[in-house]
């Protein structure tokens, strides 16, 4: 197979120190919608809120049919390689209306992939997202406190809440190489299903 063309995306989450980030190879074929799977699995958010992309003046997500008007594009419909051909470089990623979780998402490099490899493929990261729905920065700050303090009176309830003691510093790497792999392997089945109706 011939080698597809690669961006290296780095993924922030805004307005917290030390930084919580992703760095992920990305086929620039990738819809918006896939770009949010891939931040999604890469993360470790579990994908049951709301979500927007923001380029510009321009927002992609999953439009409401209630509101047609309110200039929202569909994701799916969009892929990477047009915000690029448009010199865009930088997108901010919203999910979690309520908790507003925002990550600033750069391209770091564009060119050619390996061919043998399958993408989207994890390269490196570092620290542990927040859990989800615990109440966006506020509630996070509220959270590591406690969490890190046996005799803090939310201790015992949140360590309940979240199921087991939190580990801000470290990232289950092996977890999240898996889940973009997952997300691989279904394009790659994809591509190949394609293919093939193409040839019958």
């Amino acid at each position: 197979m011939t080698a597809e063309t690669i961006a290296r995306v780095h993924i922030v989450l805004n307005d917290i120190e030390p930084t919580i980030w992703r760095r992920v190879d990305v086929p620039v074929t990738a819809s918006l919608k896939m770009l949010h799977d891939i931040i999604q699995a890469a993360m470790g958010w579990e994908n049951y809120h709301l979500w927007n992309f923001e380029a510009g003046d321009r927002r992609y997500g999953v439009p409401d049919p209630a509101w047609p008007d309110n200039g929202m594009a569909a994701a799916r419909n969009v892929k990477l390689a047009t915000l690029l051909d448009r010199g865009v470089r930088e997108l901010l990623y919203t999910y979690d209306m309520g908790d507003d979780w925002r990550h600033t998402i750069t391209v770091e490099s564009i060119g050619p992939g390996e061919p043998d490899q399958q993408y989207p493929r994890f390269v490196d990261g570092e620290r542990r997202c927040p859990p989800e729905d615990v109440g966006g920065l506020p509630g996070f700050e509220m959270f590591l406190d406690a969490m890190a303090d046996p005799v803090h009176e939310e201790y015992h309830r949140l360590r309940e809440w979240y199921g087991g003691p939190y580990n801000a510093d470290g990232i289950d790497e092996r977890f999240t190489r898996r889940a973009l792999a997952a997300i691989a392997s279904r394009r790659h089945a994809g591509k190949i299903a394609y293919l093939k109706s193409r040839t019958q």
